[in-house]
């Protein structure tokens, strides 16, 4: 083996170190955090303890928002690890290394080692990856899996014919499918791939003569993937519809409303055509520092018909067309193009490191986010701004909303130290070493401090301290987070049922033993109906106001006026 193996290894293992302390980091100091998280979570906690693991339930009522792969995997983990701190966060910390030791390999294979570290490297400077793969949303795992079919495809369209990687790749495209839906977008690589061939372009395999029923058995193993789930899913609604119709409404909503309607007539997040282009180029940052580098060495790549930057470039170009003709977008959304953005650009950033451009452009990058959080915490702890106040009150501070602010100043100095350290001859260091920074103090600092108002710990901790032993709970207007962290058996009268519905079946419920049964509610949710004098005062959590109150709190034949629980969007509803 030669020095430079030797170094390419250790670069490697550099690599993958980085990717589990940066995106690992934090792991069990937390417990799920809105919007997405607790409920999630939630409906996973509620598989073990039921044992029904294949239709998902959110309290009293069916889940039907999305399928439950990432709730079965987080279902697992806390099967083997018996801490929901940790099990929540463990699929999207899997997927994301997924990612990053796919795209090294694809690296290695397509070009040599030094570009997959590359590749990898780039992934892990993208801050919304980074961002949302430490987070236990669908969207790091529908990546991994699209990212998987990626690697299958492109292993057999520019280093095969290698079928069974095709097929794997077309499997793993159906995972994706049961995970959100559009996991079968990988399949778009084929376009491009249809492009090159036939104009023979350099790096397309050849596949032969008589190989067309082989692409067909890609059908087969797409269809397999979404039968694991599919086909039982529907056999038991079938046999339960008859004692609850609930299961077939579970059916129609999951199969057609939340997929082919959610994109074809958005109800939520309507954006005009161009919403994404400030996302490729903010959200994308530093990453997205290489693009004035990259878009003239791809140019040129392309009129030298190198397939292996159309495919991937192809495909983003295509992804990004396909949800930008939804009127529904979300930044999430185009999440899956950034491993091949990464790809991509590693072939080139060895060569645009030495360019003095992007090394000004990286310094300037982190010095100029490091400027902006070390004045932002100065301001907010020498003056005390409205929106400081403001903050403290919504999130429940009671003590302790300056170490918010104390916090940036630390980020901000870390990053300017960063610049300060390695200036212009490693400015790449530099612009590492910043974002190491920012994701190890928000993990290890932000974490214990926002915790117990972003996961309502601390409210739900003061519920079941007011509650006596033989007391029960019923909740109103509530949110995932109030039934995944209170601890204690509860009752819930639905959580997409309207909320005077809801408090009429909570009040019916609680004069029924009024000597034992409290009732939790927004104090949007009780409106006028109840005599806050009588009440307990909760505080405020989740930028929201709670109340605990028995039945000698409830004025009789009161309804609340304002019906609050209008439909929201449960993919992103804030908490």
């Amino acid at each position: 083996m030669t020095s430079t193996d030797q170094a390419d290894r250790r670069l490697f293992w550099l690599m993958l170190l980085f990717a589990f302390v940066v995106i690992g980091a934090g792991i069990g100091l937390r417990d799920p955090w809105p919007s997405d998280e607790p409920r999630f979570t939630l409906v996973a906690k509620q598989m073990v303890e039921s044992g029904d693991w294949l239709f998902p339930h959110r309290g009293s009522e069916l889940y039907s928002d999305k399928p439950p792969m990432l709730m079965w995997l987080e279902a697992a983990s806390y099967t083997v690890l018996r801490s929901w701190r940790v099990a929540f966060l463990l699929p999207s910390l899997l997927a994301a290394l997924g990612c990053v030791l796919l795209l090294y390999d694809l690296g290695r294979r397509l070009w040599n080692r030094r570009v997959g570290f590359f590749a990898g490297m780039a992934l892990l400077m993208c801050f919304q990856f980074v961002y949302q793969v430490k987070r236990a949303q669908i969207d790091p795992l529908v990546v991994f899996f699209i990212t998987a079919a990626n690697y299958g495809l492109l292993r057999h369209t520019l280093l095969g014919p290698n079928w069974r990687m095709y097929w794997l790749g077309c499997f793993c495209a159906g995972l994706g499918v049961i995970t959100k839906g559009v996991g079968v977008l990988a399949l778009l690589m084929l376009i491009p791939y249809a492009f090159a061939s036939r104009m023979r372009w350099q790096g397309v395999a050849p596949m032969g003569e008589g190989a067309w029923w082989r692409w067909l058995l890609g059908l087969p193993a797409i269809l397999l993937a979404i039968a694991l789930w599919l086909v039982p899913m529907l056999l038991t609604a079938q046999a339960r519809s008859g004692e609850n119709p609930a299961y077939m409404a579970y059916v129609n909503d999951i199969l057609f409303h939340q997929t082919a309607g959610r994109y074809a007539h958005a109800w939520h997040h309507v954006h005009s055509p161009v919403y994404y282009i400030p996302i490729l180029l903010f959200s994308w940052l530093p990453l997205s520092l290489t693009y004035p580098g990259t878009l003239p060495r791809w140019w040129r790549a392309l009129k030298a018909r190198d397939a292996r930057v159309l495919l991937p470039l192809g495909w983003m170009v295509l992804l990004l067309l396909f949800f930008s003709a939804s009127p529904g977008k979300r930044d999430v959304y185009i999440l899956p193009a950034v491993p091949m953005l990464a790809l991509v650009t590693a072939p080139f950033l060895e060569d645009l490191l030495t360019s003095r451009w992007l090394r000004r452009s990286g310094l300037a990058f982190t010095g100029l986010l490091g400027a902006i959080l070390l004045l932002l915490g100065i301001y907010a702890l020498a003056a005390h701004p409205r929106f400081a106040m403001n903050l403290a009150t919504s999130r429940g501070f009671e003590e302790g909303e300056n170490a918010l602010w104390w916090m940036c100043v630390t980020i901000g100095v870390l990053q300017l130290a960063m610049v300060a350290l390695f200036g212009m001859r490693r400015a790449a260091l530099a612009v590492v070493g910043g974002m190491t920074a920012l994701w190890l103090v928000w993990s290890f600092w932000a974490y214990p401090l926002l915790n117990d108002s972003s996961s309502s710990a601390g409210l739900m901790r003061d519920v079941r301290a007011r509650l006596g032993p033989g007391d029960d709970i019923g909740l109103i207007d509530w949110t995932e987070q109030n039934l995944l962290m209170i601890g204690r058996p509860a009752i819930d009268f639905g959580f997409k049922q309207p909320t005077r519905k809801q408090y009429a079946a909570g009040v019916q419920w609680q004069a029924q033993a009024p000597a034992t049964r409290w009732l939790f509610a927004q104090d949007a949710a009780i409106g006028d109906c109840v005599q806050r004098d009588k009440a307990i005062d909760l505080g405020h959590a989740n930028r929201r106001q709670w109340w605990l109150f028995k039945t000698d709190a409830v004025i009789p034949g009161c309804m609340p006026a304002k019906d609050d629980n209008l439909p929201v969007d449960p993919e992103n509803a804030e908490q």
